[in-house]
């Protein structure tokens, strides 16, 4: 750099390819992603730092933690200074008992396990339609407040991080943006870049889900799940009905219109596998109702926990089930406890009535 040309010889060149073939091949991190983890593991995924060695950290990140799909609700990054965040919904306290048991088929879960997975999820989108929510309009911000932690998988095996606090205010215009709004970590306000490879910038969609593209969801349960199937994009980490229900969970947790979380809820009832789960507990510690689904072929639990008297959401975690190259069964990889939700006018200020949310009063 600094004006020279690379004087690097074509011998130079080739004893690198010499090492670099003599060196262990990467560890291989496309974990499925969890619930998560509506627009926020996304918005991880795209962190802004003016410094050049913070943007090859998320270049070389994308590369190799990065599943063919966009987001979730996640694969797990890898923390660079700022992109500790990019841990994306990091694990919750202990796992207090969940014993992760996968059963043996599909079709014996459905007729165990499916029937009280859908009454509780049907008693859960009765209240979601209940819920009142603020009106957004394209020209705010979504804020959110929430407490996250992660598993750090540079060595490798899964470390999991400290819990830390997250403030995200996401752009609601349209777009396509080139800078969809800001996060705040660790005593870090960063911008949050377009998605990678959206030279045009990133739209509104299943990728930036923005209250105007929620309302414009189907709202009858089978015709939107059918969509999340034709929209979710195929990953190589997981089922395909894991990938929808992390899906799904990837859009909980922020401001939704009620009848599109509503109908949110029932849509996930009908995805196989799908099971209650009285040990879930969500990033703080704080015990549920829960929903989960196993990924039996790569031993992945997902968990939606929500609260037991309002039935609003709570926050979300995913643990192994079974021994994997990276960690045993009962590691936590990742988990997030929703606190606080608003509309501003400018991202960066808090809700004018900033405080605790419902669910944190409750608790």
């Amino acid at each position: 750099m600094n004006g020279k040309t690379n004087g690097a010889s074509p011998e130079r060149n080739g004893d690198r390819e010499e090492i670099a073939r003599l060196l262990p091949a990467p560890a291989d991190w496309d974990l499925p992603r969890e619930q998560h983890l509506r627009h926020k593991d996304l918005l991880m995924h795209h962190i802004d730092s003016d410094q050049a060695t913070r943007d090859q950290a998320a270049r070389d990140q994308a590369a190799r933690a990065r599943p063919a799909r966009r987001l979730l609700r996640p694969a797990l990054l890898v923390p660079a200074t700022a992109l500790t965040l990019a841990c994306a919904l990091a694990a919750g306290m202990a796992l207090n008992g969940s014993d992760g048991k996968p059963s043996d088929t599909a079709s014996h879960r459905a007729a165990t396990d499916m029937q009280p997975a859908a009454a509780l999820l049907d008693r859960i989108s009765v209240a979601a339609e209940k819920h009142a929510t603020p009106t957004v309009r394209d020209d705010q911000f979504v804020y959110t407040r929430e407490k996250v932690r992660g598993a750090d998988l540079t060595s490798g095996k899964a470390v999991l991080g400290p819990l830390m606090d997250r403030e995200v205010w996401a752009a609601q215009e349209p777009g396509p943006l080139h800078k969809l709004g800001l996060i705040r970590e660790d005593g870090e306000t960063l911008p949050i870049n377009a998605q990678l490879g959206d030279t045009d910038g990133t739209p509104a969609g299943i990728n930036r889900p923005t209250y105007s593209w929620l309302s414009a969801l189907p709202t009858d349960p089978d015709e939107l799940l059918a969509y999340l199937y034709a929209k979710t994009p195929t990953a190589q980490s997981r089922e395909r009905d894991q990938a929808v229900f992390e899906q799904i969970g990837s859009l909980l947790g922020g401001l939704m219109p009620p009848r599109t979380a509503a109908a949110l809820y029932r849509a996930a009832a009908k995805i196989p596998g799908v099971t209650p789960d009285p040990q879930a507990r969500d990033a703080i510690g704080r015990r549920g109702l829960g929903i989960a689904r196993d990924d039996t072929r790569y031993g992945i639990r997902t968990e939606w926990v929500f609260h037991e008297k309002d039935y609003s959401f709570l926050g979300s975690r995913s643990y192994l089930i079974k021994d994997a190259s990276y960690g045993k069964a009962g590691t936590l990889l990742s988990g997030a406890a929703e606190l606080e939700h608003g509309v501003v006018d400018e991202a960066g200020r808090r809700p004018a009535d900033a405080g605790r949310t419902r669910t944190e009063r409750q608790s």
